[in-house]
């Protein structure tokens, strides 16, 4: 890895020899301007106005034009006479806790890497003070001519040095909110954070890319081998106004449930309509009535029975009573032949 500075980091009166190194890349396809006619190369030429004539690199210098139309040339020499109290040291002012630091502030994020061996117990001194802490350490360094302030933090065991830029260079942000006062429900607001956590689950930061890029080198690579260019379709238009914010909620919830939501809403409701497929003891106890009714007509017949027998008996005596059933006759015979 290539170093892109070499400097100090003053720690009270710990100085720890450190090497910076570029901590990101980004991954953009290099294009340049060509003539769409013929596909010729474009350039950027070093025109100086006043001559009408191209000049050499070596002949260029900065300038300032003030806002009543005069220039002044700074020539290297005067930017570097200018005062920098942290050239080539990181200055370490303060500790702070990282919540104290608003992220728009970051840019540029370096690695420390240690200078030589001797600096390898102060660095780990400082990178271990920081994690203990749980705090980061405001610094102010000079890069390229530029002094910024940056901070120290750790990542992955490393001390990380990030730019940012002064606090009187972040815009004020009044009057971008909305002014008016704008009330949200409980109900919106709960149904807000189910969202949050659904879209939440399972999420892996370091499978994010690029599709931009990757869909550009596939055109690229179609012209270069003359093939017919991939094709995608377009993603359909986000709504520009929404009209109803719960409904809005609620469709998003579901889709990122990915349709779990309806599946379920469905079972609840098959299992409302069919009640009785699930509850199988309500007709055991019908069963159970059924035979106890049963029970009670077949008891109350051979009552009825035995009340006619009887009668029968008593109207035979007399000699008058219609005929009865053989059995009942004999079984009521028989105490008359005994007697």
């Amino acid at each position: 890895m290539q170093t892109t500075w070499k400097g100090t980091i003053s720690f009270g009166l710990v100085s720890i020899p450190v090497h910076l190194y570029s901590a990101t890349q980004e991954h953009d396809v290099p294009l340049h301007q060509v003539h769409a006619k013929d596909g010729g190369r474009v350039r950027m030429k070093r025109y100086c106005e006043r001559e009408e004539k191209e000049v050499p690199y070596a002949e260029i210098a900065k300038g300032y034009e003030s806002p009543d139309g005069r220039t002044v040339t700074l020539s290297d020499e005067d930017l570097a006479d200018l005062p920098l109290p942290s050239k080539k040291i990181i200055d370490v002012l303060a500790f702070v806790d990282a919540t104290e630091i608003d992220p728009l502030m970051f840019s540029k994020a370096y690695y420390v890497g240690v200078a030589d061996k001797a600096a390898a117990k102060p660095y780990a001194l400082l990178r271990d003070a920081l994690v203990e802490s749980g705090q980061i350490a405001v610094t102010k360094i000079a890069l390229r001519t530029r002094e910024s302030p940056a901070v120290l933090r750790v990542h992955d065991g490393t001390l990380v040095l990030q730019t940012c830029i002064w606090p009187d260079e972040v815009r004020p942000a009044a009057g971008i909110a909305p002014e008016e006062d704008v009330t949200v429900r409980p109900q919106e607001l709960k149904m807000a954070r189910s969202l949050m956590d659904t879209l939440s689950e399972d999420f892996d930061l370091s499978q994010l890319h690029d599709d931009y890029q990757q869909a550009l080198q596939q055109v690229i690579t179609a012209r270069l081998e003359g093939v017919e260019l991939p094709h995608e379709e377009e993603p359909g238009e986000a709504p520009d106004n929404v009209i109803d914010l719960m409904e809005a909620l609620r469709s998003s919830l579901k889709r990122a449930k990915g349709g779990r939501a309806s599946a379920a809403t469905a079972e609840e409701e098959s299992a409302e309509e069919e009640p009785a497929e699930e509850e199988p003891a309500p007709r055991k106890r019908a069963a159970a009535k059924r035979t106890t009714t049963a029970t009670k007509s077949a008891t109350a017949t051979k009552s009825a029975t035995a009340k006619k027998t009887a009668a029968g008996g008593k109207a035979a005596g007399t000699g008058k009573a219609a005929p009865a059933k053989k059995t009942t006759t004999r079984k009521s015979a028989a105490p008359r032949k005994a007697s």
